[in-house]
């Protein structure tokens, strides 16, 4: 490989429909159960990989600030993974940027180190399929490997590295939903998703809900497919309540939810009643995704700007999947 070699990636959060919630294998970041995402479009990270020969150690810039200590330490021990497996020796100069905010529950490691894997493999110039760069984006972030893929994404589940992937079920244009995010907080969240990963399996529920996630995958699979907003709804509210009580119900219990949170999940279920399509979900944080049909979507924004505790509204369409945006 050439000396000095670069490429920019760019990659979407993804909201899970069907939620991942602890690992069979923390290292791998194998999930307990398969999951359901859709890509956001309009958000994205940003990343550029520069292989460098004449750097001694790896390198992060994270929206212009130089970074060390644990977010340095997360990239370097995710680039070693990705140097093993292209044979490289050479360090990296890592530079990232978020137009989102990060650990507020919008899945900003999902879009990190999906950026992240895709740019080094593009500057090494390797020539890797797209299922196999899932299953390298997951060694970083669990949901990366859904960020990969485009539009609508399931995460298959299995106890090997390899089985372990994402993969399209649908494209963005097949379903015109919009994710309607209600910011809350833009803070950094104080407990981590991998944190609570690793705590998932203390809950007394977690073997509940790990045994009912195939069903509720193929459910919501359908749901998307038959473009079916009342079976969305029904499943992907259920899913998102049951991966909060585990969360509630961990050792120690971790609590997302802001009053806020709950005000607008009320709200959501009520507006429902009076006809709007529109369903909520929460990642691991207090921010509501309000998700609807395309013709509601002014409807639910105008409603959520004019609730009390509601900082920002964010809109994301059904997104693209990973990509290369410049290389050299």
């Amino acid at each position: 490989m050439e000396s000095n070699r670069q490429a920019t990636a760019r990659a979407h959060p993804n909201i899970a429909f069907i939620k991942y919630w602890g690992n069979i294998d923390d290292d791998l970041r194998l999930p307990a159960n398969p999951s359901l995402s859709m890509n956001l479009d309009g958000l994205h990270a940003e990343t550029t990989v520069t292989w460098r020969d004449d750097l001694a150690a790896d390198q992060l810039t994270l929206h212009g600030q130089v970074e060390g200590g644990a977010a340095l330490e997360r990239v370097s021990t995710h680039l070693e993974r990705l140097r093993e497996r292209l044979g490289l020796r050479n360090h990296a100069d890592v530079v990232s940027t978020n137009n989102f905010p990060m650990g507020a529950g919008i899945a900003s490691s999902a879009a990190a180190f999906a950026a992240l894997t895709v740019a080094a493999v593009g500057a090494a110039g390797a020539a890797i399929s797209e299922r196999e760069l899932t299953t390298l984006a997951r060694l970083g972030s669990g949901s990366a490997s859904r960020s990969v893929p485009g539009g609508f994404v399931a995460w298959r589940m299995s106890a090997t590295h390899t089985d372990s992937y994402a993969e399209s079920i649908a494209p963005p244009d097949h379903w015109d939903l919009v994710d309607v995010i209600a910011v809350v907080s833009q803070a950094h969240k104080a407990v981590g998703s991998t944190q609570g990963h690793r705590s998932a399996a203390t809950s007394d529920l977690q073997a509940a809900r790990v045994a009912g996630a195939e069903a509720r995958l193929a459910q919501c699979q359908q749901a998307i497919l038959s473009r079916d907003f009342a079976a969305l709804a029904d499943v992907v509210e259920h899913d998102s309540n049951l991966m909060h009580a585990i969360m509630m119900t961990s050792r120690p219990p971790l609590f997302y939810w802001l009053p806020p949170t709950l005000t607008i999940m009320a709200a959501v279920r009520a507006w429902r009643t009076e006809g709007l399509q529109v369903c909520y979900t929460l990642d691991a944080g207090p921010n509501v995704h309000c998700i609807c049909v395309r013709s509601d979507a002014e409807r639910v924004s105008e409603r959520l700007r004019a609730l009390s505790g509601v900082v920002d509204v964010r809109v994301a369409a059904p997104g693209a999947g990973a990509v290369i945006v410049r290389s050299s």
